[in-house]
């Protein structure tokens, strides 16, 4: 490793770092702002300046830009020499010459990188007195405020929005000795990570449009280390709380899932946790069949009686609930009477996927491992919509083959401006196979769309020329096997591949396809890895647990008579055809409905109980790539709501089975959850227990500047009350606790002296960029079997072919509208689209239809009239009927469909 003098003090770093990365790394306070540990060096904004020294007799030295200068073995260096103290002043000084003076007023007050810059280098006096440069700002969205007066022309925003996430309509824009970063003209910015802008940002150009509606000063946030809960990804997330409302979502940096990113659902989908619809008390039907609040006590008498009375009790347990809450319905109504809440399509997708990681020699990727692939084959999944944080993992992903082609150049990998001028628009191969179009076409080096059928059949040819013992298709046309071997081809050379299929096209033969070529790639290169996508934050630790399809609970209750049907934080009408989920919730004599959201079940529900949410609740989840993740409550729950594995243990009480509930805090039940099911003891340690204390103190969730704790609640009581109690966690409910590093897992906030903005994860990292110390919060559950032998999957489906006077509808996504919790927040509700079918203009022609014309189409045993969305992209002979959008009822499995001008 190379040896690097700071000060005259020698330091080990590794190999092929910047100056700035490697000091950084090593705890030193270089200023900086163009340069960010994801999107390297540019040499833009000349903060970072140290002094460089020839040897050790050399005393002159020169002064260099720290994020522009490779850390080679016996490069010496001063910090605090005072000509690169002065410069970095002086530099400083530049920047802020047309910054305005409002840091009071400004919403980036106190979580300003700028602000920490400003003072570590040490201007704190302005010399200068004129009227400033200012500028328009623009309507950019319901996500994000724009104030332009406020840059300083770092470049960073429009770095990560074109050359990282592939943004196309921001751009720096520049006239004479103007620079403006924006849109050609207002409106939404058309990138799902937008958002990220507020944490790329230095200053306060971009911020937080939905914090602005309820603001808080950030020191006065209570935070907590989370889970998004709309994918299945399981990006860490940071929830921010004040007076008993969710104010905003920050990313919470781990360099296996999510790293420094989120999608814009995960980042503003939280209003929910503060809609209207939540459900804060007991609710009991009485005899006139209106729902009625009750006390708590009420309903637990009430339910427990029903329980005891009923002859069997059936548990419908949820993808979006936690671990621990479903194995207690389960311990509630017993293995055998324990049904997952998807349909039957879904589980057996969702089974075959389990079935793939758990019981085939390719291990699971990271979003980490994506990243890094250097070619990637994507089978059936829109991912952009069903994965997002996985599009922008793929979109790094098309860097490293074009990367590793340049080393005779002599660019170093951070040298940001150098390798892309010299990769130019030269991609890596990433081929997609869907049934439309999909965000990511652009960027592909072939975009094949094709019926599910036609998708499988080319991945299963693929496999078949990766290797010979995998089943070959017959009557492949020319031009499919042309693509096959074009893809196999490229997946053979690379060094690091990966498959990503998934369950949201609907058809298992893609995923056993896309299984068939990790299979075969994994024979002869074991880096090979392969991604899943999987639809809900739990889906994978649900199908894990087991149980039977919801649909065929139906029929439980009709054979066993006397029955009581126990929902889980599900909507059935979101799963089931509407006259299925009718049929369920009437043939049951009495329905328990646990959730935090009223939806059409709750309105059926004879009792509903208040479940918390993420926000107010201790959990764990599963991703889609086998790591259990720990989640804790970002605020005590108000009121009678409670977690949904609490209710559950005080219904085990309340209905005789068990004397007193037999769970009083969350480490009793995950202990109970691993002596039952033994595939779960990794969660065990997926963070410390709530015993864990660090110098005897707990972590506290209110930073050390928290204030207003006595006003808060001034109303009630003018003396400082008492913080809640958490039975759950290590984590406070106050200001008072443990203050330095606790485990990656437990970390609530990112801060370190001299760093308030999120630009603090660097003192949290045992290398900058690298893993968190201590480890990157998450335990896998899933490891592949290495000496297992290979056994392909051999069933290939008939080619697709068009039938007369039918189309073969399939589902789409939209990031923003197709999840059923996001849509509550009012952001996400404006981007969302209006339901609608989209098909191919020949069909289109057919029918005699244009343009948002109308057709009455009937999915499942429901009408729905759409407007036509005509779209070239769509393969003849199919539709695309996106899924959860308000309207629309529908499983999302494949089926044949005559579509009716209306």
């Amino acid at each position: 490793m190379p040896t690097i003098y700071v000060e005259g003090q020698p330091y080990e770093v590794s190999p092929g770092l910047n100056l700035l990365h490697a000091c950084l790394s090593l705890g030193f306070n270089i200023p900086y702002f163009c340069w960010h540990p994801a999107m390297h060096s540019v040499g833009a904004c000349r903060q970072c300046a140290v002094k460089l020294f020839k040897d050790e007799n050399d005393t002159k030295g020169k002064i260099v830009m720290s994020c522009m200068t490779l850390a080679r073995d016996g490069t010496r260096i001063s910090i605090a020499d005072p000509q690169a103290v002065w410069f970095r002043k002086v530099a400083i000084e530049w920047l802020m010459l047309n910054h305005p003076h409002d840091c009071p007023v400004c919403d980036e007050g106190g979580e300003c990188h700028l602000q920490d810059m400003t003072e570590m280098c040490g201007h704190v006096y302005r010399r200068t007195r004129f009227k400033k440069r200012t500028y328009r700002n623009q309507y950019l969205g319901p996500f994000l405020t724009h104030e332009m007066n406020r840059c300083i022309q770092c470049y960073r925003c429009v770095r990560f929005y074109r050359g990282y996430a592939g943004g196309r309509d921001f751009h720096t824009l520049a006239w004479h000795n103007s620079v403006y970063f924006g849109r050609h003209q207002d409106g939404v910015l058309q990138s799902k990570f937008s958002g990220n802008l507020v944490e790329v940002c230095p200053t306060g150009v971009f911020d937080d449009k939905t914090l602005a509606r309820h603001y808080v000063r950030k020191w006065d946030l209570q935070t907590a280390p989370s889970i998004c809960v709309h994918c299945a990804l399981g990006c860490n997330t940071i929830p921010g709380a004040r007076y008993g409302t969710l104010r905003r979502i920050r990313n919470r940096y781990n360099g296996d899932v999510n790293s420094y990113w989120l999608c814009d659902r995960g980042r503003y989908g939280y209003e929910f946790v503060n809609s209207p619809q939540r459900i804060r008390r007991p609710l009991l039907r009485n005899g006139d069949g209106r729902p009625t609040l009750a006390a708590k006590e009420t309903a637990l008498t009430q339910i427990g009686g029903v329980l005891r009375e009923s002859r069997h009790v059936i548990g419908i347990g949820s993808a979006r609930a936690s671990l621990e809450s479903n194995f207690a319905l389960r311990c509630l109504v017993g293995p055998e009477n324990f049904y997952l809440g998807t349909c039957r399509a879904e589980v057996q997708l969702l089974s075959a996927a389990i079935d793939v990681l758990r019981n085939g020699p390719v291990p699971s990727a990271s979003l980490h491992e994506a990243a890094w692939a250097d070619a990637v084959f994507v089978l059936g999944e829109d991912v952009p919509n069903v994965a997002p944080v996985l599009e922008l993992a793929l979109r790094q992903s098309t860097l490293r083959k074009p990367s590793d082609t340049i080393q005779d150049l002599h660019i170093e990998p951070w040298n940001d401006a150098a390798l892309r001028e010299a990769i130019q628009t030269e991609k890596g191969p990433l081929f997609l196979a869907t049934t439309y179009s999909t965000d990511l076409d652009a960027s592909a080096t072939q975009a094949y769309h094709a019926a599910p059928q036609d998708i499988a059949r080319l991945g299963f040819a693929v496999a078949n020329l990766l290797d010979a013992n995998a089943p070959s298709v017959p009557g492949l046309l020319a031009p499919i096997a042309a693509l096959a071997r074009q893809i196999a081809g490229q997946l053979a050379e690379a060094r690091r591949p990966l498959v990503v299929a998934g369950v949201h096209c609907g058809m298992g033969a893609v995923l056993q396809a896309a299984a068939n070529v990790a299979y075969a790639l994994q024979r002869k290169n074991e880096n090979t890895r392969i991604c899943l996508a999987a639809p809900w934050c739990n889906s994978l630790g649900l199908g894990m647990m087991g149980g039977k399809c919801v649909d065929s609970a139906i029929d439980a209750l009709r054979a066993r008579g006397s029955t009581t049907l126990v929902v889980l934080e599900s909507d059935l009408y979101r799963h089931l055809d509407v006259a299925e989920a009718n049929n369920l919730l009437n043939t049951a004599n009495h329905v328990v409905v646990l959730d935090s959201l009223r939806h059409k079940t709750t309105d059926k529900a004879d009792f509903v109980l208040p479940a918390g949410t993420f926000a107010e609740s201790t959990g764990t989840f599963v991703n889609n790539e086998g790591r259990a993740q720990r989640f804790f409550a970002v605020l005590p729950p108000a009121g009678e709501v409670q977690e949904s594995w609490r209710w559950i243990g005080e219904l085990l009480a309340a209905s005789g089975q068990r004397s007193s509930a037999p769970w009083q805090t969350f480490d009793e039940i995950v202990e109970d959850l691993v002596r039952a099911m033994p595939a779960f003891a990794p969660v065990a340690r997926a963070a410390p227990s709530a015993d864990f204390r660090m110098a005897g103190q707990r972590i506290p969730r209110q930073s050390h500047r928290y204030s207003g704790r006595t006003a808060i609640h001034a109303a009630v009581n003018v003396h400082e009350p008492q913080p809640p109690a958490d039975p759950d966690s290590p984590l406070a409910f106050s200001m008072e606790g443990y203050l330095n590093q606790p485990p990656s897992s437990l970390i609530p906030r990112f801060w370190a002296p001299q760093w308030n903005s999120v630009q603090a994860v660097n003192k949290f990292q045992e290398e900058v960029a690298g893993v968190l110390r201590g480890g990157n919060p998450g335990k896998r559950l899933i490891e592949p079997q290495a000496d297992g032998q290979v056994e392909y999957f051999t069933e290939i489906p008939e080619a697709f072919e068009r039938r007369e006077g039918y189309l073969l509808v399939v589902p789409g996504y939209h990031v923003f509208g197709s999840e059923e919790l996001s849509i509550l927040s009012s952001g996400v509700a404006e981007l969302a689209p209006m339901p609608y079918i989209a098909v191919n203009p020949e069909d289109a022609g057919k029918l005699i239809v244009r343009e948002n014309g109308l057709v009455d189409v009937a999915l499942s045993t429901t009408s729905h009239y759409l407007p036509v969305r005509i779209a070239p992209a769509v393969p003849p002979g199919l539709a695309v009927v996106p899924m959860g959008l308000p309207g629309i009822q529908w499983n999302g499995q494949p089926v044949w469909k005559k579509l009716l001008r209306t």
